[in-house]
């Protein structure tokens, strides 16, 4: 027992958990966007079109649209347990597939990439908002911000190892088959520590309050709770039109970079600076949070500071040589962003309790995938063929295109979002209020902001004429009144 209340307890085996799932977080994140840093040397060497290469990425989006409500039901209904292990065998069986056509003259390379990415797409849609159900089943209150930040920071650090590995393993057409086979351990890692060590999908006692009514609607219900919460819908259009800006962000910076002049190696050091900062800001943030609860604040002041990062990456990507200027803002953005992401799952929780956790911080990420798409296919369809000289570094053979109107777009769009959110998002804390004063589950649905009772007075009793007896022996003997009232009251007025 670990210091929660009396009848809750924490388990050590709590920490093994988090760590299969971040590890199989971290692994599906590498295999995402293993082709985005280097998505030029590949469409050489595989004689793809950038179309196909950025299609690797996007496809991760796309399947999460429609199998991301299933993903929510195992996660809810089936068990953290079974969803776990069921993702990394998937993810593990799309590392391998998309591995074979570096490793044999294989006549259509794309098929084996396309179907190993859509094996591990689907193993996303089952990790990637498993952190927010474990947090809230295994650990107790005082540690749910903290778990959830590492589980959900594990998702980033992938992307930085994608962006850090590739580059630096691919430095010819003839090292694509290596780069290939190494993201393939990190899967079949998670696939042999889930197999092996996740015993059970609950612990046998609840380590909080919250834990012990945790999924207390079921799955329809449930999700039509969430619709009918308005809090809830603008935090989840809102917070996941940011996913949608940081996926976009992420699977494009090479191709934007490149055309500037700007290396292959440059670009996957603005990706790592983006993960590390972001990471070590959700860290700081998360701590904090877990002390404060001050849930709402620190998402909207993080969503702000990331606006404004934006609109400046915008306007400096479009000029040449600025790659101090450059590799700031790309560490201010994964400061400001990355580090709201834990914090922002654990309000949807909060904000939308007894509904599942793997429902509410599900549907943000669906909702997040789903406008992430869009938002890609709208940023890629508005680049045109750039009429400036040209100094690009990208080696697809194709003419550099010009990005400034995508990325304007990209500035505004997270601007809206940010704008929708710090007006009109207001909610009390459901879950933190049902487990401080004892409510039932349905009750928490009509839960408000704590308001201050007067305390109720009690009914007074007939003092005895011995108490007054008592009262009157100990009261000290009065004063002389003064002369004008002493004649007042004698009546000599």
């Amino acid at each position: 027992m670990e210091g929660p209340p009396q009848g809750h307890r924490a388990y050590a085996r709590r920490w093994v958990f988090l760590l299969v799932v971040s590890l199989l977080s971290f692994s599906n994140a590498m295999l995402w966007l293993s082709f985005a840093p280097v998505a030029d040397t590949i469409a050489q060497h595989f004689l793809l079109s950038m179309e196909q290469i950025n299609w690797l990425s996007l496809i991760y989006l796309v399947v999460s649209i429609p199998f991301g409500v299933a993903a929510i039901w195992v996660v809810d209904s089936v068990g953290l347990r079974v969803a776990t292990i069921l993702g990394a065998w998937l993810n593990f069986a799309g590392s391998v597939l998309r591995a074979l056509p570096g490793l044999a003259g294989i006549p259509s390379p794309f098929a084996f990439f396309m179907s190993g990415q859509s094996l591990c797409a689907l193993a996303q849609t089952l990790v990637i908002f498993s952190p927010a159900k474990l947090a809230a089943l295994w650990f107790p209150e005082h540690q749910r911000t903290t778990a959830n930040m590492l589980g959900t920071m594990s998702n980033p650090l992938g992307i930085l190892m994608a962006n850090v590995l590739s580059p630096a393993l691919v430095k010819k057409a003839e090292d694509i088959p290596v780069m290939l086979g190494v993201y393939t351990g990190p899967a079949a890692l998670a696939c042999l520590l889930s197999t092996t060590c996740l015993w059970e999908s609950v612990p046998p006692t609840p380590p909080s309050a919250g834990a012990a009514s945790s999924t207390s609607e079921d799955f329809v219900q449930g999700l039509k709770l969430l619709v009918q919460n308005k809090a809830y819908v603008i935090l989840a259009v809102c917070f996941g039109g940011g996913i949608g800006v940081f996926s976009s962000f992420s699977a494009l910076l090479e191709q934007i970079l490149c055309v500037n002049g700007y290396s292959n190696e440059f670009s996957g050091l603005c990706g790592a600076l983006f993960i590390v900062f972001g990471i070590l800001g959700a860290l700081a943030l998360g701590l904090y949070v877990d002390r404060t609860k001050c849930f709402t604040e620190a998402t909207k002041i993080g969503l702000c500071l990331t606006s404004m990062t934006c609109v400046a990456f915008a306007l400096v990507s479009q000029l040449q040589q600025q790659q101090v200027a450059l590799a700031a803002i790309c560490a201010l953005f994964g400061l400001f962003g990355f580090s709201v992401a834990p914090v922002a799952m654990e309000l949807a929780v909060e904000c939308s309790f007894p509904v599942g956790e793997g429902a509410a911080a599900g549907l943000v990420f669906v909702l997040g995938q789903a406008e992430g798409t869009l938002i890609m296919l709208l940023l890629t369809a508005l680049t045109v063929k750039s009429a400036k000289p040209s100094v690009s570094t990208c080696q697809q053979g194709e003419e550099p295109l010009d990005w400034t109107v995508s990325l304007l777009l990209l500035a505004g769009l997270c601007t809206v979002f940010t704008c929708v959110l710090v007006l009109f998002f207001h909610t009390p804390y459901r879950r933190l209020q049902a487990e401080s004063e004892g409510l039932s589950p349905a009750r928490t649905n009509t839960l408000e902001p704590r308001i201050t009772r007067p305390t109720p007075e009690l009914p007074l009793e007939a003092p005895s004429l011995a108490s007054l007896a008592g009262i009157l022996q100990e009261a000290p003997a009065p004063g002389p009144l003064p002369p004008g009232l002493a004649e007042m009251v004698t009546g000599d007025i």
